[in-house]
């Protein structure tokens, strides 16, 4: 398991190094200071798009924000809204196979950057000639 504390969630390197080896992912947060705004969805979103990157379930208790069991491909399996007291009960969800993201990271994306740039160097270094 791979706990993560609040806002840890947010950020994809943090997640990927604390969730090498893990099964599934908890996140355990305080979402009181957001109020009633876009704030804790926004949170969950985050939540659900790391759940993707990582092919992790993630089991989500929020104090007053949204709780949920999201699936390794970001659906939500079981949610409590947000302001609501109460227990979710709710089967883990197996993780999905282990996804290019949390195998190589950010090293994929700058390489293909790096590629994109070469490619745009070498195409206008042929127009001018």
């Amino acid at each position: 398991m791979a706990p993560l504390i609040c806002y840890e969630i947010v950020f994809p390197g943090e997640v990927a190094q604390a969730a090498r080896g893990a099964d599934w992912m908890l996140q355990v947060t305080n979402d009181a200071w957001f109020g009633d705004s876009g704030g804790p969805r926004q949170h969950l979103a985050q939540a659900r798009v790391r759940a993707i990157e990582q092919g992790l379930p993630v089991a989500r208790a929020a104090n007053t924000g949204v709780s949920a069991m999201i699936d390794p491909y970001g659906r939500i399996r079981a949610s409590l809204p947000l302001g609501v007291r109460g227990a979710l009960d709710s089967p883990l969800p197996a993780r999905a196979p282990r996804t290019v993201f949390a195998r190589i990271g950010d090293a994929g994306a700058l390489a293909l950057l790096a590629s994109a740039a070469a490619l745009v160097l070498l195409l206008g270094g042929a127009r001018r000639r």
